[in-house]
């Protein structure tokens, strides 16, 4: 049997990986500045992630949601402190996909409508509802399309005003800062219209947190940079450094039904417990405070790298913007100087989401590899 051929692979073989390094089958040494896709979030093989995956499996690693998991509720309360998101409940789940399905279910249930807004450049992921609120119709099946959407371009208020007021909108999902899309977002003031405007027609506020959340952007959540409180957020890249887990929370204001939810895999003992590690370290680390003193020595320094045009995005989800494609500069940074970076729709811009461990030294390799690549 052969794997089935959907993904264009580089010639790079991890076997090893340590804090923000990869080491390959021949033992060349790579700088993460990706993360696989931002799920990195502790960095890698941290020990006390190690420890606490190692230890609950000799326990028990996996049984279904119809018994008790104090893991589970551990987990819940820990996640809520640290967020300060504790007026909302939990449902885990397996991905971010299944996270913005649930989401999505739950809009749905609620307001008993269909129609969902979403916006230009959008990537809420691959599965049914979740591929369909994405802007992007070569990842869209026929059966996807089904479903009742309206994408709508970012920070243009008045077009989901109008939108709203025809009375069919379930809900209206955002990232809080677009990932896959290219790193743009919406204005403070535009997400603040937009809660206000949701609250007054009763349609459900979903934040996208998949990618920015779990203090990748220097806040725990992105959404949390413009004052507001959204009725449902998802997340799940950061949430379990590299664990499949994804968790959706919800406002206490939506009621839970037996049945209303589900999942075979989600929040079993193994993905509690490395949730609960990544949560104590990011707290113990103090890693979202170094996520924003990195930050500001990255703006700082990127300045020196004359070709640069525009730098996107918050804290440790970057987006660096050249007037010309990326994609050749990309296989440089990895075949000559040996650093992960990532791409996105918008093929003129290198996609940095680092471990948020990450320090001034190895970005100031970056840097200097950048200047390199580019004289």
């Amino acid at each position: 049997m052969e794997l089935f051929d959907v993904y264009p692979l580089y010639d790079v073989t991890p076997v090893k990986a340590k804090g923000a390094y990869v080491w390959d089958e021949n033992g060349t040494k790579y700088l993460d500045l990706y993360g696989g896709h931002g799920v990195i979030s502790i960095g890698h093989t941290h020990p006390e992630y190690i420890k606490s995956i190692s230890k609950q499996l000799s326990k028990i690693g996996f049984y279904s949601n119809s018994i008790q998991n104090p893991l589970q509720q551990e987990l819940a309360e820990k996640l809520g402190r640290i967020s300060g998101c504790e007026k909302y409940n939990l449902f885990l789940c397996n991905s971010g996909a299944e996270a913005n399905e649930n989401a999505l279910k739950l809009a749905s249930f609620v307001t008993g409508k269909s129609r969902v807004i979403s916006f230009k450049n959008a990537f809420h992921g691959r599965t049914s509802a979740a591929v369909a609120v994405t802007d992007n119709k070569n990842i869209n099946a026929p059966i996807n399309l089904q479903q009742e959407v309206t994408f709508l371009p970012l920070n243009a208020i008045e077009l989901v005003i109008q939108e709203i007021n025809k009375g069919d909108v379930a809900a209206v999902i955002i990232e809080a800062i677009q990932g896959v899309g290219g790193l743009d977002e919406g204005t403070t003031e535009f997400f603040q219209q937009l809660q206000k405007i949701c609250q007054e027609k009763e349609v459900l506020l979903i934040l996208d947190e998949i990618q920015s959340g779990y203090g990748r952007s220097g806040r725990f959540f992105a959404f949390q940079h413009h004052d507001i409180q959204p009725d449902i957020i998802t997340t799940a890249k950061g949430m379990a450094n590299g664990f499949p887990i994804g968790g959706v929370l919800i406002s206490k204001k939506i009621k839970a039904k037996y049945g209303m939810l589900g999942t075979t895999f989600g929040g079993n003992h193994l993905a509690c417990a490395a949730a609960i590690s990544v949560v104590d370290v990011i707290k113990n680390e103090n890693l979202i405070k170094n996520v924003n003193s990195v930050y500001n020595y990255f703006l700082e320094e990127i300045k020196s790298v004359s070709k640069v045009k525009k730098v996107k995005g918050k804290g440790l989800m970057l987006g660096i913007e050249f007037d010309f494609e990326v994609g050749e500069l990309r296989k440089k940074l990895i075949f000559e100087k040996h650093i992960f970076t990532g791409g996105s729709n918008n093929k003129n811009l290198l996609r940095i989401l680092p471990p948020l461990t990450i320090n001034k030294e190895q970005i100031a390799v970056f840097i200097n590899a950048l200047k390199e690549l580019l004289a």
